[in-house]
């Protein structure tokens, strides 16, 4: 792994140098050529994977400083060394992506050991491990589980994914019944009751088996009322679930807890639901607002619009002047086939492979995955298929 140290202080570069040196194997300490005239930074001459960043000093241009690192190298790992006194700069950084912070003045063992945590998140990282995606209504009636569910069957299908749905309204859980009609063996709550012994083959044996590629985790029938499900549980489940399938898609409904917010931060993109109107862009203000608090980067915020119309009053430039945020996704309005998919327990994919419903999926499915787009042929090919048709 090459490192980058970003500090004024001679001595102190000079010991992270040496506990980088004397690691098995040991981090590459690369150097940063200074910018050019005009410039807004320099380049490290090895792109890092991690940074130690020296925050000591002005906290305004500190944080100005590392927002352009975290900019210029969004892949690293960022090693805070910050003064004590200022939760302030703390909070900041931390909005900034940063999760390791080690005191300053300098303490070599406490140093160490927040480098062996990077060194293990970075060896996690490089397993090439899946993502979890995580699907929140924005209000009541934003069609959530129904793009959840849908999304997930055309991962698996569409993407070729390995994918896994965990049904999260721990609250009337309904996510299930819009794939199948079969009765799960084990529910979340289920599982979370045997956390002691959660292995993958534990997990596999939890799951309503819907095509080869994809498996739900449904909710319990009823609601949770001994909170069953913990926020360890589901970060416990989560870790597993990511070393066993491409993707993890979490339908997370509207609850703001403790286990809600665990999930989200262990998600690699947020993807809220609106629907064309007043009260879900209200919504979605605050959504916004509430996971700016929460720390949660703008750029893995990726916002759904649901039952697109185009000649809604509201248009999708409206909304988006109004979230301050891009809609990242559109799927059209096509409420006969979405209430026959939802009626029947069936996906939209495999009731309506042709209708427009289907269509903003697999839009969905090709952003994510860069999976080709089913069926579809070259001009050549086609004039080709018929040419020898006609010969035949």
């Amino acid at each position: 792994m090459n490192a980058l140290i970003v500090s004024p202080d001679t001595e102190t570069r000079a010991v992270i140098q040496r506990l980088c040196a004397r690691r098995t194997p040991p981090i590459v300490v690369t150097k940063e050529v200074p910018p050019m005239p005009g410039g807004d930074g320099g380049v490290a001459l090895a792109v890092p994977g991690l940074i130690f960043f020296d925050a000591r000093g002005d906290a305004a241009m500190a944080l100005k400083s590392l927002e352009q690192l975290v900019t210029r190298y969004p892949k690293a790992m960022i090693l805070l060394l910050a003064p004590t006194h200022s939760p302030e700069l703390l909070i900041a950084a931390m909005r900034l992506g940063v999760r390791e912070v080690v005191a300053a003045p300098l303490n070599l063992l406490e140093l160490e050991q927040a480098i062996d945590r990077v060194s293990e998140r970075a060896r996690s990282a490089a397993r090439e491990e899946g993502k979890i995606l995580s699907v929140v209504s924005s209000k009541g009636g934003s069609g959530a589980t129904f793009i959840a569910t849908n999304l997930a069957y055309a991962l698996a299908t569409i993407g070729q994914k390995k994918t896994l749905l965990i049904d999260l309204n721990l609250q009337f859980g309904d996510a299930a019944i819009f794939l199948s009609d079969a009765r799960p063996a084990m529910t979340m709550s289920d599982l979370c009751a045997e956390i002691g012994r959660l292995d993958e083959q534990l997990l596999e044996s939890s799951l309503l088996n819907i095509e080869p590629n994809l498996g739900v985790l449904a909710a319990s029938p009823s609601p949770d009322p001994d909170d069953s499900v913990r926020p360890d549980h589901v970060a416990a489940i989560l870790a597993l679930a990511k070393k066993h399938y491409d993707y993890v898609l979490l339908d997370v409904g509207r609850q703001v807890n403790a286990v809600t917010i665990r999930a989200l931060d262990s998600s690699d993109l947020i993807m809220p639901v609106l629907q064309q109107s007043l009260p879900f862009l209200r919504n979605g203000q605050r959504m916004l607002e509430m996971y700016s608090t929460l720390g949660y980067r703008r750029e893995n915020i990726r916002q759904i619009l649901n039952r697109q119309d185009e000649d809604s009053p509201i248009t999708v430039g409206d909304m988006e002047r109004g979230l301050g945020h891009r809609i990242a996704f559109q799927i059209p309005n096509n409420f006969d086939v979405a209430s026959a998919s939802i009626n029947q327990g069936e996906p939209v994919l495999k009731l309506a492979r042709s209708s427009n419903l289907s269509k903003g999926l697999i839009e969905i499915v090709r952003s994510l995955t860069d999976a080709p787009v089913p069926g579809a042929k070259s001009i050549i090919r086609r004039l080709f298929v018929r040419n020898a048709a006609m010969t035949d």
